[in-house]
């Protein structure tokens, strides 16, 4: 119960199981294709995606280094670990960075992003972190932030590492030019591959601006799709199996069954804990719907907790870090996470915390339980 990596199901690991091709042949232009394609379903656009072989880390650095010039004038909210590294990335390519800082736990919300825009005519893009894991909030009017960036022109940019594959997306009609995703997290694939989807006229504006770097030169990516199918530079051939298989199941759920799964873990996950006494870490309106960050009881030690969770009843979650390390623990609620995981983790939390000596409600589980019967 990891925010990544996520359980990866048996179907996927065995796919990574065959024979090695060439990548300069028939059958990986097949693969790759078929990757390329699936992947567009995914993030509903018709526009370019490569499979970057890199962490989510490489994809959204990738991001910046192939539209970001010196002097660019950069908005992004920032109120998490994530969302202030990718603020960095952006400050070292030289952008001029305005930050739209909340406290951690909350985000900025659609007018204060409009009130930049407004006292900020000249803005080159706007960049967002769509799923802030490290505090458990996800932003919730991705939908609306067009009517701002086509004010200009601007370009709009969305880290979605960490929430593609477990929420709505559409990309196309919600007007972003880059999207990245990561393999590991929502998607439920080995760590490894991460996808990046463009628009066609960031496409454009990157292939007659390439940037002074070779591996992510999104360019040449371009060019040897466009002429062959292929990938510049040798991918990591059984990721890409994997990654493949675990687009299959997806589209296989659909998303929009995948989505309603997700939410609907995620609630009972919120209500069965909260049941028990334990509080979300982040305010109501930006609570994310694949982490949940839970403050911890007054008293109740991170390491023993988590230890003992892992050590007695086989469940993981994550601790916090930085300047929330101790003070909250993360519950994954995505890829594969369904009723039994849900329930799982309630029951195992509960009985943790009994051995730990608080006392739980009893309730917890039939909470998460009625939650979970419209599934």
């Amino acid at each position: 119960m990891l925010p990544g990596p996520t359980n990866v199901p048996e179907r996927v690991t065995r796919a990574m199981f065959t024979h090695m091709i060439n990548h300069r042949s028939k059958d990986f232009v097949k693969l790759y294709t078929d990757v390329v394609e699936k992947s567009q379903k995914v993030f509903d656009t018709k526009g370019d995606v490569i499979a970057l072989s890199a962490s989510g880390t490489g994809a959204v650095e990738a991001s910046v280094v192939n539209l970001i010039k010196k002097g660019d004038k950069v908005i992004i909210p920032v109120n998490g670990e994530f969302s202030s590294r990718l603020a960095t990335m952006l400050e070292w390519q030289g952008a001029n960075v305005i930050r739209l800082t909340t406290p951690f736990g909350e985000n900025a919300n659609y007018d204060q992003v409009k009130e930049a825009f407004d006292n900020n005519k000249d803005v080159k893009a706007f960049y967002v972190v769509w799923n802030e894991t490290s505090t458990g909030t996800m932003v919730k009017y991705l939908d609306k932030i067009s009517k701002l960036t086509s004010r200009n022109d601007s370009y709009y940019v969305v880290d979605g590492v960490s929430i593609i594959g477990g929420e709505e997306l559409h990309m196309d009609k919600w007007g972003i030019d880059v999207c990245v995703a990561g393999a590991q997290k929502a998607l439920a694939a080995p760590p490894g591959i991460s996808p990046i989807a463009i628009s066609p006229r960031a496409k454009k504006y990157m292939i007659a601006n390439p940037p002074p770097t070779f591996y992510f030169n999104l360019a040449r990516y371009f060019k040897y799709y466009d002429d062959n199918k292929e990938t510049p530079f040798t991918p990591a051939l059984p990721l890409l199996y994997a990654y493949r298989e675990a687009l299959d199941i997806i589209l296989e759920e659909g998303m929009d069954a995948r989505v309603k799964r997700h939410r609907t873990c995620s609630d009972a996950l919120y209500s069965g804990l909260s049941a028990m006494g334990l509080t979300p870490f982040a305010k109501e309106d930006a609570r994310s719907t694949v982490v949940i960050a839970l403050n911890y009881l007054d008293g109740l030690e991170d390491k023993t907790f988590r230890s003992t969770l892992s050590e007695k009843f086989r469940v993981l979650v994550a601790g916090g870090f930085g300047d929330l390390k101790g003070k909250v623990f993360r519950v994954g609620c995505m890829g594969e996470v369904h009723k039994y995981h849900v329930m799982r983790t309630v029951s195992a939390i509960s009985s943790t915390l009994d051995m730990m000596g608080y006392k739980t409600n009893p309730e917890a589980l039939k909470v998460a339980e009625e939650k979970l019967k419209v599934l």
